[in-house]
């Protein structure tokens, strides 16, 4: 291995996959300054409806290389092939959602005439690109999380630095080659591999007018810390997912949705749900009917397509995950089912019975294929409970009474309530994003579009101008 070089290995296997050039200081130095000039010479800005082409040669180009990016997406980030698949298959749609966006975006008229002052005038809003974009993107969406940050920059006319998570850095070169085949010019989309230390540095960078930011809250939280005065973020964290399930529903009927948004991905999704609250008097029921899903859940090679749960990103997450279930364990919890590691990479589906409220599953985002099973008597101690917690991204309920899920999803503190669903239920035109803790700012393609714009109000003053 040489010294400026990446080495990207598989997360199953371990095996290496490629070595990818990694960037210094000097190269960030060139990449910022070439996107900062770019940016300030409005002359070189590329007109909508050239970036609209861009966007729509890039669609073809995706769709037939979907088994291409299906398997690199799974082999370098482990995730299983058909829900790598269903990825691909998003952020085709998700490139789709940004020209709609960029159709139907558009500024506002203010009133004016309301007072004697502003008679004789007319304002309006305009939406104008913020300057240039640093994104830092994470690994359990190789190809989806790139396509959330690159794309609205291009929809909105602004430069892009992104940094790929150094697991997975080939699918997003993969797919920035298709952009440029497209026709986007190298400058407006620049891929920059580098140490956690130098993209540290970039955020301080006063050329850098927002920063985008996907992975831990307690690097999130760092960054936006160092940002240059006038910067603007949005960062996407974790959170623990919670979901309540009311003792009027029929277990059978959710519990597979319910296994499903535990363990997908092997829990490495930032609303995979981690803890289910029931009510005391269907405990029972509900950690045989868990039991039985979660024994069913195929985890194996993710580039076979009947696995439904793959590796996690490293061995020693394999070993995070397994100290977390012994602590919890060793504090009271039972295990309902799993608790153990299979191999180097792997780690059983887990459930866990009613862990100590300070257990690190209880406190902590476990990103990992761990699910808490707790036991409520009222839906009021439920939802204290989960509003006890400093995070809050997408929760859900399980209920046919309405009146319990307006109830509970207006009284949890969430982001987003899914109701009859799991908490990782997501579409990519959606707003989404976490508080507290969990974040900061709107993610969804549209949402991004207008993170990543300004507005500008110009106030015309005419005498021939009367309401």
């Amino acid at each position: 291995m040489k010294a400026d070089e990446l080495q990207v290995f598989s997360p199953y296997t371990r095996e290496l996959i490629d070595c990818v050039q990694m960037h210094n200081q000097i190269d960030a130095e060139r990449m910022v300054e070439r996107a900062y000039t770019l940016f300030k010479n409005r002359e070189l800005h590329l007109p909508m409806h050239e970036r609209i082409a861009i966007l729509e040669r890039l669609i073809p180009m995706m769709e037939e290389s979907v088994e291409l990016l299906t398997i690199m997406a799974a082999k370098e980030g482990g995730k299983p092939y058909l829900d790598s698949k269903v990825e691909v298959l998003r952020a085709i749609q998700g490139v789709k959602s940004a020209i709609d966006t960029m159709r139907t975006m558009h500024g506002t008229e203010i009133p004016m005439g309301l007072t004697e002052g502003s008679q004789h005038k007319i304002a309006l809003t305009i939406h104008e690109p913020i300057g240039v974009v640093f994104a830092i993107s994470a690994f359990n969406h190789p190809l989806n999380l790139i396509v959330h940050q690159v794309v609205p920059a291009i929809a909105a006319g602004t430069p892009i630095i992104i940094k790929p998570a150094s697991s997975t850095p080939r699918t997003c070169l993969t797919f920035i080659d298709m952009l440029y085949n497209a026709g986007l010019p190298k400058e407006w989309c620049q891929a920059l591999i580098c140490t956690s230390s130098l993209a540290q540095q970039l955020v301080s960078d006063s050329r850098i007018a927002f920063l985008s930011f996907i992975g831990s809250a307690e690097v999130g939280w760092k960054l936006r810390s160092l940002l240059a005065p006038g910067m603007r973020c949005a960062l996407e964290h974790g959170g623990m997912a919670p979901s309540i399930l009311a003792n009027d529903v029929h277990i059978e009927e959710f519990v597979q949705k319910i296994v499903k948004g535990a363990m997908y991905h092997s829990g490495q999704v930032c609303v995979s749900t981690q803890h289910l609250y029931v009510h005391q008097a269907c405990l029972d029921e509900v950690a045989l009917a868990l039991k039985e899903h979660v024994q069913r859940f195929k985890i194996g090679d993710p580039l076979q397509h009947d696995s439904e749960g793959g590796p996690l990103i490293h061995p020693n997450e394999v070993k995070r995950v397994q100290s977390w279930i012994q602590e919890a364990v060793e504090q009271g919890a039972k295990i309902v089912s799993g608790g153990n590691i299979l191999s180097e990479t792997m780690h059983e589906p887990t459930v866990l019975l009613q862990p100590a409220i300070n257990a690190k599953v209880s406190t902590s985002e476990i990103f990992g294929p761990v699910l808490c099973l707790h036991a409520y008597s009222t839906m009021e101690e439920a939802i204290n409970t989960i509003n006890s917690s400093s995070f809050g991204f997408q929760a859900s309920i399980f209920t046919k009474n309405t009146d319990i899920a307006f109830n509970v999803m207006s009284s949890l503190n969430a982001s987003a309530v899914m109701h009859n669903d799991h908490t990782a239920f997501r579409v990519d035109w959606m707003p989404f994003g976490g508080r507290n803790q969990s974040g900061l700012g709107w993610g969804g393609i549209p949402h991004s579009i207008r993170e990543y714009s300004r507005e500008k109000m110009m106030v015309f003053h005419s005498q021939y101008l009367r309401r």
